[in-house]
């Protein structure tokens, strides 16, 4: 990814933070408003930029301030979750909530429910009043107490709900389309001259969304999925040329699948969004996993959701979600028919066992990195809301926290770099050829 320009990574503040925070002095470290991360670790870069004579491309350092911009007495806040269910969401939930009770003292937190649509004018159900005994146990639970639902509501609609509630800060809980919307909104509150801070908090299981080195959900997936992948090498070890094939989420970014096969250790071939590849050919996927099977008459085979869609668009019109994805056709099913047809033409006997485990994996408790990553997620979003600042992701860059303009985050798409240690340990873990076209 290329470098951004320190200006674009700076942060928006509804105002200067003039009261004194409410946190206990002796016990908090307060963080240096001077403090920032550099966005590269390397130092041809560092030197690169030195040498141009501008400020070092850097991340604002996340953490309690010494000044705050808000008050606590009377202080309405508002959380939502937007988009598919996640490990980790209600520990996110719980973690915004306890620190606006215990650490500042804030008196009332609301829930929106089902995503923006709870905060349309006309929403069906009302917030969730949220309070320290109701979230207590909640980290226990897969999904969210909240709801969530997948679609825009226009920022006018729901910046007038935040001003029926009084609401002042706003934690929007979601990926990339729950982020362009919060920042339709920061910019709509911009424009209408209102002191409301709306903070995101990256929640994709897909781990793509730029400048985060990861986003809660993905490590409880990672797991989960190489427990799966474990059963397929046992399905494919127990038969005759028995293939286990796996699809795994990954619509764009093939994270999930590639750091789960490294995590296993029995995968044979990895198909990602990424790199693209052929059926037929003599480099392509079939007749190598055909030579595959000669040698060792077992295989498993994983590929993301997003891989191969080339060879299984039907020219049909392009169907979406409520957000506007494109309605991805399902590469497992056709994978399974390919390689059943592949073989039944050449007379060999092969028993493929397809698992698709997404939902299962969604609707899963946090895993202990996952939820402690989520606790700190949420303080660190309730630090920066209460000190102003505004249309922003709270994230997690080279070791440290810290603050990432939503623009920043949302103008392109994190994916697998085939250069980077991650598709390279792949590639010497399954030994698939580097290229399967033609």
């Amino acid at each position: 990814m290329e470098v951004p320009a320190y200006e674009t990574l700076l942060i928006e503040r509804l105002g200067q933070a003039q009261l004194d925070s409410p946190l206990n002095a002796d016990s908090t470290r307060f963080v240096d408003e001077q403090r920032r991360v550099t966005v590269s670790a390397e130092a041809d870069d560092i030197r690169e930029s030195l040498a141009e004579g501008g400020p070092l491309p850097s991340f604002e350092l996340a953490g309690p301030r010494r000044k705050v911009f808000f008050s606590p007495q009377n202080l309405v806040c508002g959380i939502v979750t937007c988009g598919g269910i996640c490990p980790g969401l209600n520990n996110v939930i719980r973690s915004i909530t306890l620190t606006l009770f215990q650490n500042y003292g804030v008196q009332r937190v609301l829930g929106f429910r089902y995503g923006y649509a709870g905060l349309a004018p006309d929403a069906v159900n009302p917030p969730l009043e949220l309070a320290a005994e109701r979230v207590d146990d909640i980290q226990e639970l897969p999904g969210t107490i909240l709801g969530s639902s997948r679609g825009p509501v226009p920022a006018e609609a729901m910046l007038e709900t935040l001003r029926n509630y009084g609401v002042k800060i706003l934690f929007t809980v979601g990926g990339d389309g729950t982020l362009r919307g919060a920042s339709a909104l920061a910019a709509e509150i911009k424009r209408q001259k209102l002191s409301i801070s709306v903070i995101g908090v990256p929640k994709t299981i897909d781990n793509d969304l730029n400048w985060l080195m990861r986003s809660f959900g993905f490590s409880t997936a990672v797991d989960a999925a190489t427990r799966v992948l474990d059963a397929a090498h046992c399905e494919a070890k127990c038969a005759w040329n028995g293939i286990g094939l796996v699809k795994l989420m990954g619509r764009h970014s093939g994270f999930i699948a590639a750091h789960a096969t490294v995590a296993s250790g029995i995968v044979n071939f990895c198909l990602v969004p990424e790199v693209p590849f052929s059926l037929e050919g003599k480099n392509g996927f079939l007749n190598v996993l055909e030579q595959r099977m000669q040698r060792k008459h077992h295989a498993v085979v994983v590929a993301a959701e997003g891989a191969g869609q080339d060879l299984i668009q039907t020219g049909g019109p392009v169907e979406r979600d409520a957000s506007g994805n494109v309605r991805f056709k399902d590469i497992g099913a056709f994978l399974k028919a390919e390689i059943e047809g592949h073989f039944a033409r050449r007379s060999i006997p092969v028993n493929v066992r397809y698992i698709d485990p997404s939902y299962t994996i969604r609707g899963l408790p946090a895993s202990a990195v996952d939820a402690e990553f989520c606790v700190s997620l949420g303080q660190h979003a309730v630090h920066a809301g209460m000190s102003g600042r505004t249309d922003m992701v709270v994230g997690a860059w080279n070791q440290h926290y810290t603050h990432v303009p939503i623009k920043a985050v949302v103008e392109s798409r994190k994916q697998i770099d085939t250069q980077s240690p991650i598709w390279q340990t792949v590639l010497n873990t399954t030994h698939q050829p580097a290229c399967m076209i033609g």
